[in-house]
């Protein structure tokens, strides 16, 4: 009966063209051919498996018996090498991303087995696959844990991370399975773009990319931009003007909107900073540009950027939290005015900023693929997104094991205290019984306070934070123990598999007997999908748990989001709120969130389509003249008596590979400059709707022509340095002609839009400055 339902609301769905609608009806039928292989493939010796998986790179063509060989084959190699037997279930998965989709599969289904078994399917059809995780722990993880049924299929893979060796990387992507997190593949493609020899460049032609958490890196993170930078004497944070912030008076000096998004100086604001500059004019010409934008900054870093919730001060650096990870947000930062504000602000050594040499967003890296697939927990909620931004299709994958898990109604109360004194009665009395118990928090100052309270209490939680990641796999590995509480950041909501009865499952049954696992979220958090993901931390294959989430109309989800919500009209004694009109307030600030969220993202692809045309023309371009003669031959032309005089005395080796360095220098610094002009110009485009203009017409009109001159201008001045420069027998001396590269580069993500929510609030506040003035 549970099948026959589960078929039904496939069929439905189907019908409906709801998200997650693609039919799972073919895979069920191709899973039924997968088993009738199971006692053929079982008499196979190792040697003979192996051998069968080596058949199938001698097809002509890959279909759906090819599929059905492979998953058979590879559920017989994961029994023998790994001791897993796949489940049907965890078949279905592999063949939905063999399909190319993206599959939902609940929370300790297996997804690892899935995505080995369809990476292997992927690489004896002839494409070499690369398996982007959220993190090099991730990837080296599930290469080696991988390994041997990889091996067994004859299938070779290969594992990088960020500390991983020029060599070592180069070999990572020589194996057909490269695993490795989604930054470094990015960070890899950066740099190869900038490559002035072919032989340097390491990452192969992409094929296909299978993308583990696939809804946190496809949405959540789409439109982070990967960034390389150059050394370069960038002007750092002045202090003064930092000190100067600190001592300015909120509602006085300045204000900040309804959301807390942005914040903006007051006419006595303004006053107080020109009279501390020394009686200066703020919107002069000088200043406005200048020092009136270094004000705004530092008080955006003051004021909106929070300690032990944006971001931790650890060794002295400020390092960002991932608000959908809890983790340290590792090699990323703000841009680098924002971040030099912040560390001025905490009184930290500045970090090197340096010019942008080039940068990709997330979107744009997995978007190159041919073929992109992936699975999580949480797909359907982002179905659209998917669809609409990768023209992928979510596949719901059925449970192995019905859940049990009982979710109870979440609990709202009037104030942050109220909610705060219940969920640690809550805790006290559940932990009365020795059940294990995981509290999940917004953020680290949240984590910490909680904690405190819980001991003040007498309770004694083990914490888990941005602050003590180093201990992560120790804490989670324990977090199922009899008479544990743990308290923890979102690190503990996604991608962790906590064991009931500890890490060796001594006390398991124990535990099970207490009604599992019990999870309790101390808010909800601005996107639904990671509430889903906490929440499955329990009730994993069959286990029992529960879970409970508390919230308050205080909570900073409600008074961003649902500002304007009614007064309860039913509220207990202790604070909790009754009636049902109210209790949907925190749902209504979920979904507005997530709209905003979405609207940002929106917004954002839309921008990064022509950035990313034109860095496709670019690269073409610089393509062939690296891999071509072409520098040299139009340097020729257009100097053919300076290519008459030195084809004398030089070798036409040497004069190519000089012509080629020296046009590759320009095209590079152009384009470098030009991404420079792109983000000032994006930075205040949305001021042209005042005069009536539509601010991403107004983007294209003046982003198009400035890239046209791109090419000329970068053969103008090669043609400049290639007259002047001295190139002899032994090659081109090119530091004295001024044509030299960085002489140290570097990596990092940036924390893209970290105020704004839309133009509207940029609006705002050109509104209230228009009304001082």
């Amino acid at each position: 009966m549970t099948t026959l339902m589960a078929r039904l609301k496939q069929r439905m769905r189907r019908f409906a063209q709801r998200p997650g609608s693609a039919d799972l009806t073919p895979y069920r039928t191709l899973l039924a051919a997968v088993n009738t292989h199971e006692e053929r493939v079982g008499a196979l010796s190792d040697e003979e498996l192996t051998a069968a998986a080596g058949e199938l790179r001698e097809r002509d063509v890959f279909g759906k018996d090819e599929l059905v060989e492979v998953c058979a084959l590879a559920r017989e190699a994961a029994d023998r090498a790994l001791g897993l037997r796949p489940f049907d279930v965890q078949i279905l998965g592999a063949l939905g991303l063999l399909e190319g989709h993206v599959v939902e599969m609940a929370t300790g289904e297996g997804k690892t087995l899935s995505g080995a078994i369809a990476a292997a399917g992927f690489a004896l059809r002839g494409d070499q696959v690369h398996v982007a995780s959220v993190n090099d722990y991730l990837a080296q993880r599930d290469a080696e844990w991988m390994g041997p049924l990889y091996e067994l299929l004859g299938v070779s893979v290969g594992w990088l991370s960020q500390s991983s060796k020029p060599e070592e990387r180069r070999a990572a992507y020589e194996a057909e399975v490269t695993y490795a997190a989604v930054s470094e593949i990015g960070f890899d493609v950066l740099r190869d773009r900038l490559a002035v020899d072919e032989a340097d460049r390491i990452v192969p032609k992409p094929r296909v990319v299978l993308v583990d958490e696939a809804d946190s890196v496809l949405v959540d993170e789409a439109r982070v931009p990967l960034v390389l930078a150059g050394s370069t004497a960038n002007e750092a944070a002045d202090p003064v003007i930092a000190d100067l912030v600190r001592r300015l008076r909120k509602d006085l000096h300045f204000e900040v909107d309804d959301e807390e998004r942005n914040v903006y100086l007051t006419g006595a604001g303004s006053e107080a900073v020109e009279r501390t500059l020394g009686g200066i004019d703020l919107y002069s010409d000088e200043h406005v540009q200048t020092t009136l934008s270094k004000v705004n900054v530092a008080l955006h870093a003051h004021v909106l950027l929070h300690r032990d919730i944006d971001y931790i001060v650890r060794d002295g650096k400020v390092h960002l939290i991932n608000d959908t990870r809890g983790r340290i947000a590792r090699l990323q930062r703000w841009p680098d005015g924002l971040q030099a504000a912040v560390e001025a602000k905490e009184s930290v050594a500045a970090t090197d900023s340096g010019e942008v040499l080039d940068s990709i967003t997330v979107q744009a890296l997995l978007n190159r693929y041919p073929t992109v697939c992936g699975m999580t927990g949480t797909a359907v909620a982002v179905a659209e997104q998917l669809r609409t931004f990768y023209t992928l299709e979510v596949l719901v994958i059925p449970s192995n094991q019905e859940c049990i898990r009982e979710d109870e109604a979440p609990r709202l109360y009037t104030t942050l205290e109220l909610k705060e004194a219940a969920l640690v009665k809550e805790i006290a009395s559940v932990h009365e019984t020795g059940r294990p118990i995981l509290v999940g928090t917004l953020d680290v100052a949240e984590s910490e306070r909680l904690s405190t309270k819980l001991r003040a209490a007498g309770l004694e939680p083990v914490v888990l934070n941005a602050k003590n990641d180093a201990e992560e796999a120790t804490i989670i590995a324990d977090a199922g123990s009899f008479d544990r509480i743990t308290v923890s950041t979102q690190m503990a909501g996604r991608g962790t598999d906590i064991r009931l009865g500890g890490h060796d499952g001594e006390d398991h049954e124990r535990i099970v007997g207490l009604g599992g696992l019990y999870v309790v979220g101390s808010g909800r958090h601005t996107s639904s999908r990671l509430d889903d993901q906490l929440r499955g931390r329990a009730g994993r294959q069959g286990d029992p748990g529960g879970s409970v989430f508390f919230g308050s109309l205080q909570d900073e989800l409600v008074t961003q989001f649902a500002p304007d919500h009614d007064e309860p009209v039913e509220v207990d004694d202790d604070g909790r709120i009754t009636d049902s009109g109210t209790l949907h307030t925190v749902e209504h600030a979920q979904r507005v969130a997530e709209g905003v969220h979405l609207e940002i993202h929106r917004n954002t692809w839309r921008y990064n389509k022509l950035v990313e045309h034109q860095r496709e023309l670019l690269m073409a371009h610089r393509n062939k003249v690296l891999t071509t003669d072409a520098a040299w031959e139009e340097l020729a032309k257009r100097a053919p008596e300076r290519a008459a005089e030195l084809k004398e005395d030089v070798s036409e080796e040497v004069l190519v590979g000089a012509a080629r360095l020296i046009t590759l220098y320009h095209l590079d610094q152009r384009w470098s400059e030009h991404l420079t002009f792109l983000t000032d110009l994006r930075e205040g485009i949305h001021l042209r709707a005042l005069a009536r203009q539509n601010p991403l017409d107004e983007f294209h009109r003046e982003a198009i022509p400035t890239f046209n001159r791109i090419v000329p201008d970068s053969w103008e001045s090669a043609e400049e340095t290639f007259a002047e420069a001295k190139i002899g027998p032994e090659g081109a001396e090119l530091a004295a002609a001024g044509v030299k590269r960085p002489n140290t580069t570097w990596t990092y993500l940036v924390h893209d839009n970290p105020f704004s929510s839309g133009l509207e609030e940029t609006f705002k506040g050109l509104v209230k400055m228009v009304k001082r003035k």
